[in-house]
């Protein structure tokens, strides 16, 4: 039985002669492009001769290739199963790069500035380090690149360095409230570390604001030095602060790397310690660009106590202890700023007299006390 045409294909007599032409036209050309071809008499004889050649095991000369060549056969063969397996490999290398350029070393194309050629960033610091950081390319640090030769290169940019370790209840202490007390830690850190104002000599009001005022001795203790800073003093203990007038921030990123811990604290709540070093380039204020760093390592105990049980604001932070150590400051001046000293010039001070250390070492403990004579960094 024949199918009965559908409804809405048209008949060939619904066609219009030109395009029923067209496609007749169109037809026979693709049906004598793609019938086989007759190989001419020039190919019959070359297809002829190589295969007798073959026959006599005799081999054509290769393209741009002298009888010097063919005498290496064995070896070239052996090269060309090679070249194959590498060439997937450098096939994918080629569009890696193509897709990332920065991955060659030295940035050859250009694509990524000074920045491309830094070493990729460190893993978050979850544990004390057991030696201080291997030597760094001695590098001279400029305004592109301010960390050059120093291990913070590699360290987290400001806030991203401080990594909050997983909350976890601590005795009758509830998870959530060890998250608060981790979150306001570094709320204090940030505010009295990273925070620009803070850092370019401004009052450190955010910082102030997570510590609990039911410690009044502290905070009378913070404000007269921030007020009136003395040798005893001096706010530079808790806060990282540049006199404006004297030098200013090369560039918008300090450098962080530290960690935190927590346990059961003795305020019937759970105390944070927290050991972070920043580095901060700068420049003077005068227009130079010279760039010099000034690293401090702070380690604070702080406690978020039950207010159910103390005479403590809610929300806030006992603050317990507090040492710090910095390098490339001097030592002689208690203004309630950091001096940092440049290559070019050196303070008219008296000369240090305390052992050299290295201001990146963060294997080691922080002695308690004042700090001791005034010593020398082995590097900045």
């Amino acid at each position: 039985m024949s199918e009965k045409p559908s409804d809405d294909q048209p008949s060939a007599s619904e066609i219009p002669d030109d395009v029923w032409e067209q496609f007749t036209r169109d037809t026979e050309r693709d049906i004598r492009s793609s019938a086989p071809k007759e190989p001419s008499a020039r190919a019959r004889m070359v297809t002829e001769r190589l295969r007798e050649q073959d026959a006599r095991g005799e081999s054509p000369p290769g393209w741009r290739t002298g009888p010097d060549r063919q005498r290496t056969n064995g070896r070239a063969a052996r090269g060309r199963k090679l070249w194959a397996v590498l060439g997937v490999a450098v096939t994918a290398a080629v569009v890696l790069v193509a897709l990332k350029p920065s991955l060659l070393p030295g940035d050859p194309f250009g694509t990524g500035g000074p920045q491309a050629a830094e070493a990729s960033p460190l893993p978050a610091e979850s544990t004390a380090p057991t030696a201080a950081p291997g030597a760094s390319d001695p590098e001279t640090p400029t305004l592109d690149r301010p960390f050059a030769g120093s291990p913070a290169e590699r360290w987290a940019d400001g806030e991203a360095g401080i990594v909050l370790p997983e909350a976890k209840a601590v005795g009758a202490v509830s998870e959530g409230r060890v998250e608060e007390a981790l979150k306001l830690t570094k709320k204090l850190l940030v505010g009295a570390n990273l925070d620009p104002k803070t850092v370019q000599g401004a009052r450190p009001t955010a910082a102030l604001s997570v510590l609990d005022p039911k410690q009044p001795e502290l905070l009378d203790d913070l404000d007269t030095g921030l007020r009136s800073p003395s040798e005893k003093h001096d706010p530079v203990t808790l806060f990282s602060r540049f006199d404006p007038d004297e030098v200013r921030p090369a560039g918008d990123v300090i450098k962080t790397r530290g960690r935190m811990t927590f346990k059961k604290g003795t305020q019937g709540g759970v105390a944070v310690r927290a050991d972070y070093t920043f580095v901060y380039p700068v420049v003077r204020a005068d227009g130079s660009t010279e760039v010099t760093r000034t690293i401090v390592r702070r380690v604070i105990d702080v406690e978020l106590a039950d207010p159910g049980r103390y005479e403590v604001t809610p929300g806030r932070l006992l603050l317990m202890n507090h040492d710090q150590e910095i390098g490339n400051s001097s030592c002689f001046v208690n203004d309630g700023y950091l001096h940092p000293e440049f290559s070019s010039s050196r303070s008219a001070g008296p000369d240090p007299s305390g052992p050299a250390t290295d201001p990146y070492d963060r294997s080691r403990e922080l002695e308690r006390g004042d700090g001791g004579d005034c010593g020398t960094v082995t590097r900045i």
